[in-house]
């Protein structure tokens, strides 16, 4: 007898139409997402365009050629302003943009909240039109990342499980390249800002056709003119690459204390009052637009800091200034964010490792050669961010200069290296992980089990064994008395107390009340590490108010269903 094909297999004819079906279905939805992607950028780059225009030119251009009063006003009410938008605008959300971007990749469950947006944009507005010392780029990024989420949500048929994030990454990719006006640095930096050590890979070719679009269309809005007007071209021998080297160490070190700095004011958010902390912080940084126009004759301190790079180019500053502008911009960014205004940290991150290569061109004698400020600046930025390509790609493109490349590259390599483990992104990962490892950075609520039957405090042991252990084949009961969780009674709790004594004797006598618990905002790492340290295979996990939600079972957690699932 023949024996029959197996359905699906290579010999089958209809296994074959399947697959040619199911291959030409993927060939499909993969040039949808692609046509996609450019949409994205398209609609990026012209949201980019105007939000650059509203904001620079129209509001902080105005503002540098005001009255040195009105300059020293302008931050309170930029911060003022942005913690009104915040509040009311955005439904009281944070001031974090690329932050905002980088934890919900990582987050896979959930989508890119959408209801803040607009009131954060609103406030990034107040806050850098008005002198804030922060970047575009995060509200670039994070619009962008916004409006593709948008659109793959309301076009989700054409998208499989496996691209869950793929347009808010090529959303975030285009308001980085529209706004820079360089595409591949937007690509890269989006690719690399979700991880410390790794690239979102998945996204690559959605990306780039993302930047390229905003970047087209920006251009076409805005002009081609380079964000830094460097004219010369950069020496090449061993002196330069040496200095570049030390630059690079240099510029490690002074990125680590800048994020600890970022970290310090970011924390301060919580300390006081919004509103307190607004005009504290404003007051602050408009005594400090008094002094730089009193040292610099313009105010230095306001803005992201596009005119500050251009004076540190000037070969003919005195490296006392140099280092004094150095000190003021780090701490005027500093007193940005601890007021809450609402900007990125990619141009400050430029600015500092700008000046601190300008101070290093002018001890060796290097002052009037732009190479040591742009090795710098892609230095300090790649260390800062933990993006070394591209902070070198901003600097090639920006400039139009490709010779920065190779003494760039060795500085932010070496920046890295002494940068160690820090960032001024808190939720970046250092790398992808593998399935197991994403499991337990899951919530906890992904392995919790709410269908277990729990019992009062008041049941007798002959209750909890014939109703629970034999009843449901429950090791252990949950007590709980109505919501309060009042402890645990295992089997062995049960084996202590003679039978006869059973029906007399109530739970709450020889139930554990010194059982480790968890919450419910933990991940599965925190709740097996609680589980391990109390060696115990279940864990009762409570709300902020102590009551009763679920329990955690190691059976839960090694269930490999989504492992199976994630992999398929």
């Amino acid at each position: 007898m023949t024996a029959l094909p197996r359905p699906g297999t290579w010999w089958d004819p209809e296994g074959r139409r399947r697959s040619r079906e199911q291959l030409a279905n993927l060939a499909q939805r993969s040039r949808q997402v692609l046509l996609l992607a450019g949409v994205t950028g398209v609609i990026v780059g012209a949201g980019v365009a105007a939000f650059d225009q509203v904001t620079r030119t129209v509001v902080f251009e105005a503002l540098v050629q005001r009255s040195v009063a009105a300059q020293t006003l302008a931050p309170v009410v930029g911060l003022v302003l942005a913690a009104a938008c915040l509040r009311w605008l955005a439904g009281g959300a944070g001031p974090a943009t690329t932050d905002v971007f980088v934890r919900s990749y990582h987050d896979r469950e959930t989508p890119l909240d959408l209801r803040p947006v607009l009131g954060r944009v609103a406030a990034s507005v107040a806050t850098l039109g008005l002198g804030g010392a922060l970047g575009y780029e995060g509200p670039s990024l994070y619009a962008g990342a916004a409006t593709g989420s948008l659109l793959q949500r309301r076009l989700a048929r054409y998208f499989g499980r496996e691209d869950a994030k793929v347009l808010m990454v090529a959303g975030a990719a285009a308001g980085v390249a529209a706004i820079f006006k360089a595409p591949a640095t937007g690509l890269v930096f989006a690719l690399e800002v979700p991880y410390q050590d790794d690239l979102a890979r998945r996204s690559l070719l959605p990306a780039a056709i993302a930047a390229a679009a905003a970047y087209v269309t920006f251009v076409a809005l805005v002009g081609t003119t380079p964000l830094l007007a460097v004219v010369e071209s950069p020496p090449f021998d061993l002196r330069d690459l040496g200095g570049a080297a030390v630059v690079g160490a240099l510029a490690g070190v002074g990125a680590r204390l800048f994020s600890k700095l970022v970290g310090l004011a970011k924390s301060a958010t919580t300390a006081a009052p919004v509103l307190v902390r607004a005009l504290v912080a404003g007051s602050l940084l408009g005594a400090m637009a008094l002094g730089t126009n009193r040292l610099f004759d313009e105010p230095l301190s306001l803005g992201a800091g596009y005119r500050s790079l251009e004076w540190a180019l000037d070969p003919n500053r005195a490296i006392a200034l140099v280092l004094a502008l150095f000190a003021l911009r780090a701490v005027a960014t500093a007193l940005t964010l601890a007021g809450g205004g609402v900007g990125g940290l990619f141009i400050p991150l430029a600015v500092q490792g700008a000046l601190l290569g300008r101070a290093m061109g002018g001890l060796v004698g290097s002052s009037g050669s732009t190479l040591f400020p742009l090795i710098g600046l892609a230095a300090f930025l790649g260390a800062g961010y933990r993006t070394p390509l591209a902070a070198v790609m901003f600097v090639a493109e920006s400039t139009g200069r490709p010779g920065f490349v190779v003494p760039g590259l060795i500085a932010a390599v070496l920046a890295q290296l002494f940068m160690g483990r820090s960032s001024v992104s808190p939720y970046q990962v250092a790398a992808r992980a593998g399935h197991l490892e994403r499991r337990f950075g899951l919530p906890v609520s992904a392995v919790l089990r709410t269908d277990l039957a729990t019992a009062p405090s008041d049941s007798s042991v002959s209750e909890i064994f014939w109703n629970h252990v034999v009843g449901t084949r429950q090791r252990s009961v949950a007590i709980v008395d109505g919501v309060e969780y009042a402890g645990m009674v295992r089997l062995v709790d049960l084996r202590a107390v003679p039978q006869d004594r059973w029906e007399s004797t109530p739970v709450a006598e020889v139930m554990q009340t010194d059982l480790p618990v968890g919450r419910v905002g933990w991940v599965v790492r925190e709740a097996v590490a609680a589980m391990e340290q109390a060696d115990t295979d279940q864990l009762v996990i409570l709300d902020d108010e102590d009551r009763y939600v679920g329990l955690v079972t190691t059976a839960e957690i090694l269930n490999l269903d989504e492992i199976l699932d994630e992999a398929s």
